[in-house]
């Protein structure tokens, strides 16, 4: 089974039809009028599977990898396969990504989707998370900083451990919103704070 570093590659990695949006199109002519229709694959349940199983490598790899975002004009090791010689297109690169926006899994970071936010974790989930963390290691009613949370002792080994910033932020104001945290500023984001109310 090919690797990347740790990460076990599914078996479809080594398919090509799997990097391949199958670029047909059909003609419809109807009096002078031609209209032309790019498709995935040609059959649907085929076109299903194949976007499912990128989108479930895409949020397994950025998991275990700990990878936040992801370009879609950057090099991300996923969208090639040197063993096969093939590569995703720029347009299989967006359309598996759009799926995962669409699902809630993923977030546009700009308005020309060349920065993708990979929530492998979804935001109330995260909340969840930092919650369940701050009762397993005795947190309830502290203090820490935002700083902590990502790189702190307590982290290490955890889902925490080296969070996106963006990401951590966005739950920890879920929490504040629910009466669980509460956020305090500091002279600068590495003084922020929370205090947990659990």
């Amino acid at each position: 089974m090919q690797k990347l570093g740790d990460f076990k590659l599914p078996q479809f990695f080594n398919y090509p039809p799997y990097f391949t949006v199958a670029n047909l199109r059909i003609l419809v002519v109807h009096l002078t009028c031609t209209t032309m229709l790019s498709r995935l694959q040609p059959i649907r349940e085929t076109r299903e599977k194949q976007v499912q199983l990128w989108k479930e490598l895409i949020l397994e790899y950025c998991r275990s990898q700990k990878i936040f975002i992801v370009g879609l004009e950057e090099e991300f090791p996923l969208f090639s396969n040197q063993v096969i010689e093939r590569s995703l297109s720029h347009e299989s690169r967006e359309l598996f990504l759009s799926a995962l926006v669409s699902e809630g899994r993923a977030e546009w970071m700009d308005k020309s989707h060349k920065k993708c936010l990979i929530l492998w974790l979804r935001i109330p989930d995260w909340a969840d998370y930092i919650i369940n963390f701050v009762k397993q290691n005795g947190l309830e009613d502290s203090v820490m900083t935002v700083e902590d949370i990502r790189t702190g002792i307590e982290s290490r080994g955890t889902e925490l451990a080296g969070i996106d910033r963006v990401v951590l932020m966005r739950a920890l104001k879920l929490l504040e919103q629910k009466g669980k945290a509460a956020i305090f500023k500091g002279s600068s984001t590495d003084d922020e704070g929370v205090k947990f109310n659990v």
